[in-house]
């Protein structure tokens, strides 16, 4: 990557790009599994989507409306906007190069491909009849000169554009537009195989392609030439402040004009008749500053996450993940109310978290159930048991946040689903998304008094994403942090009046503004012991690190002699290498199977260390924009228990990469024996499951 010109912080988008470019290097790494390799070129594809409708569509709104924009602006989004398009275009290149590295190794694994060229009789009679019974039906042309106006195209579709002509007349030529149904039927359709060995694939664009001269039968040509293109949309809803219509309203009118949001992007493949791709661009009002990408054969590489598993020899690898030792005899609530657990995903199970619902729903001595969720599972097992709570009388309240991005429709369904139910569903927090992942359950006790527990987690109630993502979940009754976690939901019952309450938590640090100024109160503890020549150091894992005053506050400790020890997945605006620091700054990103999304802070403090975990990011908009929970972790064999697992991260030596200022994404390489840290980190949690079952301990 280009050297990166003397700044204070790394562009926060150059940073993304940066990220995506380490799943790249996954896609790339021939010790990766070859289904594990093609999954990664789906999630750069997919990531890639988003970075386009979501950031750079803002960057343009930025040039757009400049210093007037209601936004954080960016120092030169022009400027940035130039290196992301010479950035792409770079990752473009060698994501092909990577794919015809895979296909070769498909081929050596007598997995093929096939386009509509290349199918024997047999193969042919299947296309033709599978297009007949199934495809057809779903196929619409549309002759696009002959439309007044230029028909809306989605977002997420990928789109066949075929000339066509006599070859007698071959300068009349005429275009026309398939969208194809990869929504309804998939885009991989396994072929019938000669040999037994042997497994034959077909993309449902190429079994359109097979077809076209059907499809187009009435015209009479005979010559066809056909490429796959996508557009990318602008996805930012604007929500209007029409203060007649409520939220829901809102959204949904913003969902709708989403699908109709600028182009910020064409991707095409560069064989295209250039004819046809000069018509494309001037139809859909792009110019050459906008990111028109030439590619290959095949677009929409997301739907590669879900290539035919069963053509593989090999099974799977992933491990299932295990109960925790404490939770595989008893009623998690009865576990919970004696100690507290913390739960490591994807490593343990999530089904302890549906079972605390549950438990509580048919409880008779629960009286209410609180709780918040962000993005939710398609069959939420949670809602369904938040549904049974309230069938059996309890007070269910779920913050359900409707801006969570892309999820909008979804929660909105959620929502109706919920209040149809009798649940009081909160959907608004004026100008702040709630992020939080917090439950509270409260239980009537003999002495008629009431009983707090729940728990604060670092990733959302989605049994789905559970599996792979790399989370942890403090199940407690610990009466301080419950009266805290409680306290965030009166704030958010009542937020135009309820500040209050996120002021008079005591334990349980809440964002927007709190946390925030406790990390620099933190951060400043530990600079002051650095300049008395004693030790400090601070580890802080997490998703992003971006917001200016922390980087700068960072810096300072940095320079005080402080020991810093970053794990960041994605988004990292600081310069981790300056002469100025009088210890070095040991920043690296972990990628590998599971998403890393915990966020995990430990400081210091004099030997007396503070172990925090957190739903926030460092980022502006989840410490001033946004309603976050940091809960502190108090028992000692817990504590012991995450910085363990920090520990393993940071001896990471196979899937470790060094964040260093010029972006080069050196993985972690020492003469040491290797580590994995998700393999390591597994074995760590087993061990510990095995070493209970052997003991019988609590």
């Amino acid at each position: 990557m280009a050297h990166i010109p003397k700044r204070k912080t790394i562009a926060r988008d150059i940073s993304w790009l940066s990220f995506n470019a380490r799943v790249l290097q996954e896609a790339a790494d021939p010790t990766v599994p070859l289904r594990e390799r093609i999954r990664f070129l789906g999630i750069f594809s997919n990531n890639m989507d988003e970075f386009f409708r979501v950031r750079v569509a803002t960057l343009k709104r930025m040039i757009q409306f400049g210093h007037k924009a209601n936004m954080h602006l960016e120092n030169n989004p022009q400027q940035i906007i130039d290196e992301i398009q010479m950035t792409v275009l770079n990752q473009q290149g060698e994501f092909s190069r990577i794919w015809e590295e895979v296909l070769l190794e498909l081929k050596a694994q007598k997995i093929f491909i096939r386009n509509e060229k290349e199918l024997n009789i047999e193969q042919q009679n299947f296309v033709r009849n599978y297009f007949e019974e199934e495809v057809s039906s779903e196929v619409i042309p549309l002759m696009i000169e002959n439309i007044p106006v230029f028909p809306n195209l989605r977002d997420k579709s990928i789109y066949l554009a075929v000339v066509m002509w006599k070859r007698e007349t071959a300068l009349k030529k005429k275009y026309a537009l398939i969208e194809i149904p990869t929504r309804t039927l998939g885009r991989f359709k396994i072929l019938p195989s000669s040999k037994t060995d042997e497994h034959h694939i077909i993309l449902l664009e190429d079994v359109i392609r097979f077809n076209l001269p059907d499809i187009f039968s009435y015209f009479g040509y005979d010559q066809y030439q056909s490429h796959i293109f996508k557009v990318t949309r602008d996805a930012e809803i604007d929500i209007d402040e029409d203060v007649s219509t409520n939220i829901i309203q809102k959204l949904e009118k913003g969902i709708k004009n989403r699908r109709k949001g600028k182009p910020v992007r064409f991707v095409y493949d560069r064989e295209m008749d250039p004819g046809l791709l000069e018509y494309l661009v001037r139809r859909l009002n792009l110019t050459k500053r906008d990111n028109l990408i030439p590619g290959g054969r095949i677009h929409n590489f997301r739907h590669f996450m879900d290539f035919p598993d069963q053509v593989f020899k090999e099974k799977r690898h992933r491990k299932k993940p295990f109960d925790h030792p404490l939770l595989t005899e008893r009623r998690v609530t009865d576990v919970m109310l004696e100690k507290d657990v913390l739960l490591h995903f994807p490593y343990h199970s999530f089904l302890p978290l549906i079972d605390l619902i549950r438990e509580a729903a048919f409880d008779p001595e629960v009286t209410t159930i609180k709780i918040t969720c962000y993005r939710l599972a398609q069959q939420s097992k949670i809602v369904n048991a938040l549904i049974n709570a309230v069938r059996n009388g309890k007070e269910v309240v779920v913050m359900l946040e409707l801006r969570a991005r892309f999820e909008e429709e979804a929660n909105i369904e959620w929502k109706n689903r919920l209040e149809d139910e009798g649940a009081k569903v909160l959907v608004e927090i004026p100008n702040m998304k709630v992020h939080s992942k917090i439950c509270v359950i409260k239980k009537r006790t003999k002495d008629n008094s009431t009983l707090l527990y729940g728990f604060v987690s670092t990733g959302n109630l989605n049994e789905r994403t559970a599996k792979v993502y790399g989370d942890h979940c403090l199940l407690t009754s610990n009466q301080k942090i419950m009266a805290d976690v409680n306290r965030i939901f009166n704030f958010l019952e009542q937020p135009k009046t309820g500040m209050n309450f996120l002021r008079d938590c005591k334990i349980v640090i809440p964002s927007p503004l709190f946390v925030k100024r406790e990390m620099i109160r933190l951060i400043d503890e530990e600079i002051k012991q650095a300049r008395k020549k004693k030790y400090a150091a601070i580890t802080l894992k997490m998703n992003s690190l971006s917001d200016e005053m922390m980087i700068e506050k960072l810096y300072e400790a940095a320079r005080a002699g402080v020991q810093l020890k970053l794990i960041i997945r994605g988004i990292f605006c600081m310069i981790s290498e300056n002469k100025k620091f009088k210890k070095s700054v040991r920043a690296i990103s972990i990628v590998d199977k599971y998403l890393e999304h915990a966020r995990v802070w430990v400081f210091h403090n004099k030997g007396k260390e503070k172990v925090y975990i957190s739903s926030a990011d460092w980022m502006l908009r989840n410490l001033e924009h946004r309603v976050e929970a940091t809960c502190p972790i108090w028992n000692e064999e817990l504590k012991q228990e995450l910085k363990d697992i920090l520990n393993i991260q940071l001896e990471d030596n196979v899937k470790a990469r060094w964040l260093d200022n010029e972006l080069n994404n050196e993985y972690v390489r020492t003469t040491k024996k290797k580590i994995r840290s998700q393999v390591e980190t597994y074995n760590y949690l087993h061990k510990k499951t095995l070493i209970h079952r052997e003991t019988g301990s609590n």
